[in-house]
This record gives C-alpha cells, sequence and structure tokens, in this order.
C-alpha cells in the first residue's frame, strides 16, 4: 500500500467517524435543552400503551398536563390497569403518573358506559345551567360514576362550586377535581 492510500483510509474513517458522532452528540444535546411538551407525551403514551400485547390501548384515555400524565377509562384486569401504569411511568419525561383506570369485567362495560355518559350529560346540564360555571373552561368525563373534572378556572371558589354542583347530580358516587387556577397576571 502506497502512502497516498494510507492517507485516503485515513482521511475517510475520520470523517466517517465525525458523521457518525457527529449527529449522536447533537441529539444528545437536543434532549437536554428540549422540553419534552404535553402533547408529544401524549402521543408517546398513547403508542406505548397500543404496543404492549397486556394492555388494550384503545380502552384508555391519556391527557398531559406539564408531564402529569392521567390515565382514564375502563380496563378487563387489575393486571391490564397496572400494566399501563407501569408502562407509562418508565416513559422519558413523565413526571408522575395518575392512574385512574377502572376495572370493569368486559360483559359489563357497555352497560356501565351507558350509564356514565349519561351522568356526564347530566353534569355538563347542570353547568351550563349555572350562571357562575356556564363560561367555565370545565371538561367534564365520568368513569365508573365518578365524575373527573379538568380544565382551567378563573378561581378557587369556581372550582369548590364546580365540584358541589356535579357531587348533587343523580347517580354521581364521588367527584375527582382535577381544575387549575388560573394565575393572574
Amino acid at each position: 500500500m502506497n502512502i497516498r492510500s494510507v492517507l485516503t483510509l485515513c482521511a475517510a474513517l475520520v470523517l466517517g467517524a465525525t458523521l457518525i458522532a457527529g449527529p449522536a452528540t447533537a441529539a444528545g444535546k437536543a434532549d437536554e435543552k428540549t422540553p419534552i411538551n404535553d402533547t408529544w407525551l401524549t402521543a408517546k403514551t398513547k403508542i406505548a400503551l397500543a404496543a404492549d400485547g397486556r394492555v388494550k390501548g384503545r380502552q384508555i384515555e391519556v391527557e398531559t398536563t406539564q408531564g402529569v400524565v392521567m390515565l382514564r377509562g375502563k380496563v378487563d384486569s387489575d393486571a391490564a390497569k397496572h400494566a399501563a401504569g407501569d408502562i407509562t411511568k418508565l416513559l422519558d419525561g413523565v413526571k408522575t403518573v395518575k392512574n385512574d383506570l377502572e376495572v370493569v369485567a368486559p360483559s359489563k362495560q357497555e352497560a356501565v358506559e351507558e350509564k356514565d355518559e349519561a351522568i356526564t350529560a347530566r353534569v355538563k346540564e347542570h353547568f351550563a345551567k349555572d350562571t357562575h360555571l356556564k363560561h367555565a373552561d370545565i371538561a367534564v368525563q365520568t368513569n365508573a360514576r365518578v365524575v373527573s373534572l379538568t380544565g382551567e378556572v378563573k378561581d378557587i371558589t369556581t372550582s369548590a362550586h364546580a365540584s358541589w354542583t356535579a357531587w348533587f347530580v343523580a347517580g354521581v358516587k364521588s367527584v375527582k377535581n382535577d381544575l387549575t387556577v388560573k394565575e393572574k397576571s
């Protein structure tokens, strides 16, 4: 081998190593500086749940707020509920997991869902009639007669009033208030 071939080979190796190591280093730096947004984390969680055979990912609704992932819906077994929580906890960017999954036998799921939908409709109807709540940004969801309230309200009084109003709707077993209060600017 002559000197020219050796120099060409060395240059090719250095160039190849630079091309391989450069993007890897840049990706590491991007991960450190780029915050993982909630939308990305929600999508990542849904994909992970759908890919796992222990969990029926389509049965699970995922919401993410500031890295806190909330799992809601109905699953067939305790094993599926725990698996969903474990899968979610392992994802990069997840700070906390709120596992609100309800275990309902497949034969009873349809009846429970129909009741839950009716309760949700009644709670929304009560909110629409209330002068303090009709313009509030409150999402209502019901799982096994437990009403979950999410969204952002102007003050703590509105949050408490929403819980109180939902509590007295027929069929509600309990109310879970995940409302946040807007910061005053």
